[in-house]
């Protein structure tokens, strides 16, 4: 039984909405930084770095004070304001690509974070848990939502179709041609219903966010223990969350760039790699794989195919099956001596909404000497490795919806 409940927002008001929403900061390169701090006021980068007013670089307690300050004045400035009752918030996106996204923004339950009613599929770092947790604890809000998947529920599906034939609290499209739009639940018999649809719901996954997750569940277990008159009902036992229906999540790969061939030659690892793999020259056209347990290489200015022998390589839990998991057993590992995917510099990591042509040219231009493409995770595994507690290799899916900060922001 999954608690998903209505919470009260606070929103940039319609007027400032567009300008307000931003991507996550560390996605802007530097010049794009300083031209939406310098032109735009009213950006939420300006909560987030507020080091910016200075000219200076502030880190630590300093800055989460900071933010803290920042994100006061907007409010007391009517950039934002907050909901007068709970609500669950219908938030759709139509991306660039065509692809359209549509879920419900709400407050999920660390107690189901806890006892892996919400299940996760990735690792998390503890310094960096316990970082983000601190943080949290000093700025006192939620601004960018964990991405949740649910099974595809039609009571949930017709609410968020009836209610987006309504007029929506706001509209906008960003620079990235991307179009978003936000309506407000207040219907006090769908919230009702909403809120048993999804408990009924015996599991949900976390898509996006695994860090944001655990931070928040440590951060209700700390103010749980300081707080004599505790009762489970406190905001900061819940995290804002943007829940979408299994069949809407759009799942990418991917790619793996190595840096050197770790001492071998190009044909004493293509004798290595034989062991393990048919492997088929394809020349010096874009080749992707098309299958599991397919993966392409591009070496030497030349792609190749790479067809596991399934006979050398034994199948048994759900993470042995997954291409990721693969590439590092018989390849990464073994061959060219990368056992810390997260921090060994020798590798780098290329999205699928990256194509081939990104590889060949970072290798053409000698930044790395070879690359492998593979195909995309489905929701299936990703379910399976999350159903038997176990964690994908850094860097196996690039998950979209990408959300904005600063359209709906929780309290706690």
């Amino acid at each position: 039984m999954a608690e998903i409940i209505p919470f009260k927002a606070v929103r940039p008001t319609r007027d400032k909405v567009s300008l307000v929403a931003s991507r996550s900061y560390q996605s802007y390169t530097q010049a794009e930084l300083e031209a939406r701090m310098n032109y735009n006021p009213f950006s939420f980068l300006h909560i987030v770095n507020p080091g910016y007013k200075y000219h200076k670089d502030i880190t630590g307690k300093e800055r989460y004070a900071l933010v803290r300050n920042r994100y006061l004045e907007f409010k007391e400035d009517c950039i934002f304001v907050q909901d007068e009752i709970p609500t669950y918030y219908i938030y759709k996106i139509v991306n660039r690509d065509g692809f359209s996204f549509s879920g419900i923004v709400a407050a999920a339950s660390t107690e189901d974070y806890k006892n892996d009613v919400i299940k996760k599929h990735e690792d998390t770092i503890e310094y960096r848990e316990n970082i983000f947790k601190d943080y949290l604890k000093t700025v006192g809000f939620n601004a960018e939502p964990v991405l949740l998947t649910y099974p595809n529920n039609d009571v949930i599906g017709d609410i968020i179709s009836e209610t987006q034939k309504k007029r929506a609290e706001f509209e906008f499209t960003t620079t990235y041609r991307d179009t978003h739009y936000m309506w407000k639940l207040e219907d006090e018999a769908l919230i009702k219903s909403m809120a048993s649809e999804f408990k009924n719901i015996e599991t949900i996954y976390i898509a996006d966010g695994h860090h944001r997750s655990a931070s928040s569940f440590l951060l209700s277990e700390e103010l749980k223990s300081e707080n004599k008159n505790h009762t489970g009902n406190e905001p900061y036992n819940y995290f804002m969350s943007y829940l979408i229906p299994e069949s809407e999540l759009k799942i990418y790969e991917f790619n793996r760039l190595v840096k050197d061939l770790n001492g071998l030659t190009k044909e004493s690892f293509l004798i290595k790699l034989d062991a393990i793999f048919r492997i088929e020259n394809r020349g010096n056209e874009l080749y992707k794989p098309n299958s599991k347990h397919h993966f392409s290489m591009y070496l030497d200015g030349e792609f190749y195919s790479l067809y596991l022998r399934k006979n050398n390589y034994k199948f048994k839990t759900s993470l042995d099956a997954l291409d990721t998991q693969i590439l590092f057993k018989t390849v990464l590992e073994p061959i060219l001596g990368i056992t810390d995917l997260r921090n060994d510099t020798r590798i780098n990591y290329s999205h699928g909404k990256n194509d081939l042509v990104t590889i060949k040219s970072n290798i053409d231009k000698g930044e790395f000497t070879v690359g492998f493409g593979l195909v995309p995770i489905n929701i299936e595994e990703l379910k399976a490795i999350a159903n038997e507690g176990l964690t994908m290799p850094p860097k196996s899916t690039f998950i979209e919806p990408k959300l904005r900060s600063g359209l709906t922001i929780y309290e706690f």
